[in-house]
């Protein structure tokens, strides 16, 4: 019997330990992944230091190195490196292991067992093991209050970083999508709820490194993306037209 495929979608931008990182996560998925084949699809969104050659030292024929010069987005490096993707099944996770990868078998295993289309983690779970300052958290959860109000989007945390999907369902949604930047996973997970598809949240670990923190442009830039995406959504019909 063939063997099930998880592709691994990791996006970096000037990650400087993305030599050590994917040591880790092979390591690591080969522990928790037997039973399946994995590809692990390491896309480089236009770094301004050497993460390409410093991916492309761990040798590996399930690694796949790609990316552009020009830094584009996390969401616009997600669908860059979904064209490169061969597996059954889809996994989101960032370079900076900041959500450790042994995760992954979790969000197969709720998958399966609630037979959904799309796992999502979130952190409002209490078993989930995340610690971040009482103004980071305050924000979350206005932003995500938002987003059930304007949208009807029955989660409670759109922003983690590690997400699982089957393949169809990304290549339904991404040719749909806007957004590159700030407010792609709101606009995915509003597509695929639109779509038709079931979203199960489940707990994460969740290891914060707060070296840069959260800008005011950024929040700003959040903020005016989600508009956009309900001005098309609600106003406009775009998403009907295609």
């Amino acid at each position: 019997m063939k063997k099930e495929k998880i592709s691994v979608i990791m996006p970096m931008y000037n990650e400087r330990n993305i030599r050590s990182n994917l040591k880790e996560v092979l390591k690591t998925l080969d522990k928790t992944l037997k039973g399946y084949n994995y590809e692990i699809i390491v896309v480089d969104d236009g770094s301004r230091i050497d993460c390409i050659p410093e991916a492309k030292k761990v040798k590996s024929r399930k690694i796949k190195v790609v990316g552009y010069k020009k830094n584009m987005g996390k969401g616009y490096a997600l669908r860059y490196g979904f064209h490169f993707c061969k597996g059954d099944y889809i996994a989101f996770m960032d370079a900076d292991l900041e959500l450790p990868p042994y995760q992954i078998k979790n969000f197969i295993d709720a998958m399966k067992k609630n037979r959904v289309d799309i796992v999502i983690g979130s952190k409002r779970f209490k078993e989930s093991q995340v610690f971040y300052p009482f103004t980071r958290r305050l924000m979350s959860w206005t932003f995500q209050l938002i987003i059930r109000i304007l949208f009807g989007l029955n989660v409670r945390d759109t922003q983690v970083g590690m997400k699982l999907f089957r393949h169809d369902a990304l290549k339904r949604v991404f040719p749909k999508m806007l957004v590159k930047k700030y407010a792609f996973d709101v606009e995915l997970l509003v597509l695929a709820y639109k779509e038709g598809y079931d979203i199960k949240e489940i707990p994460v670990r969740l290891d914060y490194k707060f070296g840069t923190g959260i800008r005011k442009r950024d929040v700003i830039n959040m903020l005016m993306d989600t508009a956009a995406i309900f001005y098309r959504l609600r106003i406009l019909k775009h998403y009907d037209k295609n």
